[in-house]
């Protein structure tokens, strides 16, 4: 199989190394929920709300969070070094961390369509969207939808096309009648940390994990239930989304910036960003030598440097 969104990882944050572990240490050393309080504000639409984090002044910056996370992922550490040169957006998307599920939408233009309401609520116009991975497959879907409306996109390891073969067992699994009314639900009561940490070394792999990522992030937003559940069907059926997004990139015109670590091995340069490159005259494309899937923490200069040159590129239009 030459599969290079891997099962275990596409879901940037889903715990499928988490299974193993719930179904025999679950009795002996079960993960305790804790109580996060929200960072940002709530944005009323009619069918829910929309958590969104909002820093800084200047040009708007929307940020859209990879597979399994929230906006916790940029809090971290990116919103503060853009906030002084622009107001960074980072939304929950629809059914994760403290933004309602609006029904569980699945595909990358339905979720795109709902955060492009709630940033009009706010009053954001002409946005750079910067999207991760699972993000960057909703920022494309932004552009498409409104390509007058954004002034360009930052895509940080983005998944974009199809590719070749199919996700894998775990997948299947999770998105089954018994990976959703069982497995999932016993992964969120049950998975230990020691099994949540293993599964986020995979994801920054190479790289290691931030001191204190997964804290920040928050174990309770990441394992809730209704959230494995709606990120397993997400990813079971982004490849047949992107596959008919795929059509109408040729023909965005706003910069576009795109970074891609050489060693990522969840979603695959080859497949993904490699591919924007070479249809769409507007990609620039930097490749991050020996970088895994989060290049927004193990180079954020380059992803600041990258939001950057999109206002610049977009200025001497």
């Amino acid at each position: 199989m030459t599969l290079r969104i891997s099962a275990n990882r596409l879901a940037g944050l889903a715990l499928s190394t988490a299974i193993i572990a719930a179904c025999s240490t679950a009795l002996e050393d079960p993960m305790a929920h804790a109580d996060l309080a929200p960072e940002g504000a709530f944005i009323e639409l009619p069918q829910g709300r929309i958590h969104a984090v909002v820093q800084g002044q200047g040009q708007d910056l929307v940020m859209i969070h990879g597979a399994n996370g929230n906006a916790r992922d940029f809090s971290f550490d990116l919103i503060e070094r853009l906030a002084d040169e622009f107001r960074v957006i980072a939304f929950d998307r629809p059914g994760f961390g403290f933004s309602d599920d609006f029904g569980g939408p699945e595909s990358p233009v339905l979720q795109a369509d709902i955060l492009r309401v709630a940033a009009a609520t706010l009053g954001v116009e002409d946005p750079i969207i910067l999207g991760h991975s699972y993000g960057g497959a909703v920022a494309l879907a932004w552009a498409l939808r409104a390509p007058n409306d954004v002034t360009g996109l930052t895509l940080l390891a983005p998944a974009s096309h199809p590719w070749p073969g199919e996700l894998g067992i775990w997948y299947k699994l999770s998105a089954s009648a018994l990976g959703q009314h069982l497995v999932l639900p016993l992964i969120s009561r049950f998975a230990p940390r020691a099994a949540v940490e293993r599964s986020l070394e995979g994801v920054f792999a190479p790289d290691p994990v931030p001191e204190g990522y997964l804290d920040h992030l928050g174990l309770d937003l990441t394992l809730r239930a209704g959230q494995l559940r709606l990120n397993a069907n997400q990813i079971d059926s982004l490849k047949g989304h992107v596959e008919a997004m795929a059509g109408g990139y040729p023909a965005l015109t706003m910069p576009i910036e795109v970074l891609h670590g050489t060693s990522d091995t969840t979603v695959g340069l080859q497949y993904h960003s490699k591919r924007l490159e070479a249809e769409v005259e507007s990609v620039n494309l930097t490749r991050l030598d020996g970088i895994g899937h989060m290049p927004h923490h193990a180079r954020p200069e380059e992803v600041v440097a990258a939001v950057q040159r999109v206002a610049r590129r977009n200025a001497e239009n």
